[in-house]
């Protein structure tokens, strides 16, 4: 269906996770900006869950085997369907022949592009998505090379339908220096009384390490009282705190048991903005309860269904 004639810096095959196997040392994986994946799918008549691609930083060059539908969410990386610019968050054909790219990053991390009835790959316990670090999932394992074939994993819904569009006023608040509604997490406790005050009025950027496993991020120095913890589960948007003092806010590739106090976790609404940071962007938290957290999730799941 689709020809990579350049691969982008890092895209790669990725659906909505493998939820159900932490226990045995797996991530969940799949996208990091949940929201974005979900809506690119819709806008294509697709399940939310189809597979599809994670572009960070640049996107690809796409040739068109056959005619498709797309969608391009997330990050602006300016989409051109043979050099012309074509809008974000829509649905919109391709014929045969045509080019998809793009001319450059204007905000964000990653772009996702989704194709009408889904793409294929490498199944790996009950998902697509790729997990690089073990080379499984999505097209080898591995992110896309030029010369790579995606093909569809099932026929596109008919009639295929373009122009879906989400208005920009639904989208989250992306955007520079974002506020990440957090929760207390079960060790928030063990922050000292400055370190709790700073944590939540303070600043921090995001450093250099920083990957789909999580970021490394700092600013004021916290400091994390008691005894040494057994290691415990964990999950996308938890923030550890290390020995050293730095924070740590974990993404789809998380490692799925550690033993640093897990100060807070980044409510599931904000997550969206979290993964469009790129080293160098400022963050802050911000604290909510976890009724207004289960609030803001439903209205973000209200949002996607307002793609008709």
């Amino acid at each position: 269906m689709l020809r990579v004639e350049k691969p982008g810096l890092l895209t790669t095959v990725q659906d909505l996770g493998r939820p159900g196997h932490r226990a045995f040392g797996v991530p969940p994986s799949g996208a990091l900006d949940r929201f974005a994946f979900a809506a690119a799918n819709r806008l294509v008549g697709n399940p939310d869950g189809a597979a599809g691609l994670e572009c960070a930083l640049t996107g690809p060059v796409l040739l068109a085997l056959e005619p498709c539908l797309i969608a391009i969410t997330g990050a602006d990386f300016t989409p051109l369907i043979n050099g012309a610019e074509i809008p974000l968050w829509t649905g919109v054909y391709v014929a045969a022949g045509e080019r998809l790219s793009f001319g450059g990053r204007r905000w964000g991390a990653r772009c996702y592009i989704a194709v009408a009835g889904g793409l294929s790959g490498r199944r790996w316990l009950g998902s697509y998505s790729t997990y690089l670090l073990v080379e499984k999932g999505g097209f080898d394992g591995r992110t896309l090379e030029t010369g790579d074939e995606l093909r569809p994993a099932a026929p596109p819904p008919r009639p295929l339908v373009s122009g879906r569009h989400l208005s920009q006023r639904l989208l989250p608040p992306y955007g520079r220096d974002p506020a990440l509604a957090a929760l207390p997490g079960p060790h928030h406790a063990r922050l000292a009384r400055p370190s709790r005050t700073a944590f939540w009025r303070s600043g921090f950027e995001v450093t250099r390490d920083a990957d789909r496993m999580g970021f490394r991020l700092q600013g004021p120095q916290l400091e994390a009282t008691g005894r040494e913890l057994l290691s415990l589960g964990l999950t996308m948007g938890a923030v550890q705190l290390p020995a050293g003092g730095q924070p740590i806010l974990l993404m789809a590739d998380h490692q799925t048991a550690g033993g640093y106090p897990v100060i807070a976790g980044v409510a599931r609404s904000a997550l969206p903005l979290a993964a469009q940071l790129l080293p160098g962007d400022r963050l802050t938290f911000t604290e909510v309860g976890l009724a207004e957290a289960q609030d803001a999730w439903r209205k973000l799941r209200q949002i996607l269904d307002e793609i008709a």
